[in-house]
């Protein structure tokens, strides 16, 4: 089964790209509203024990580079979800 999610593309911008160990993902956040949720998502996982899990890189106007081990995958795309950042996520 794999998960997919859906978010609104007129207040954010996500492309991914998968490898054999990580997942990395291009996002722009393009709502002032939701920058506060997309600094709550990195505070998590840079504050958490694992340091390797999910890797931030902010670039100027809210664009990040985010790369995602594949074991921690679903916790960052429920995490976004968490935060309001996708609008849906299901297994298909």
């Amino acid at each position: 089964m794999e998960l997919t999610y859906r978010y609104n593309k007129d207040v954010m911008e996500i492309t991914e790209a998968a490898s054999d160990t990580d997942v990395e993902f291009d996002i722009r956040v393009l709502s002032e509203e939701l920058w506060p949720g997309m600094k709550k998502v990195q505070r998590f996982f840079e504050d958490n024990r694992v340091y390797t899990d999910v890797l931030f890189y902010a670039y100027a106007d809210h664009h990040y580079r985010v790369i995602v081990r594949q074991d921690y995958y679903v916790d960052f795309i429920l995490s976004l979800l968490k935060h309001r950042l996708v609008e849906s996520a299901e297994w298909t």
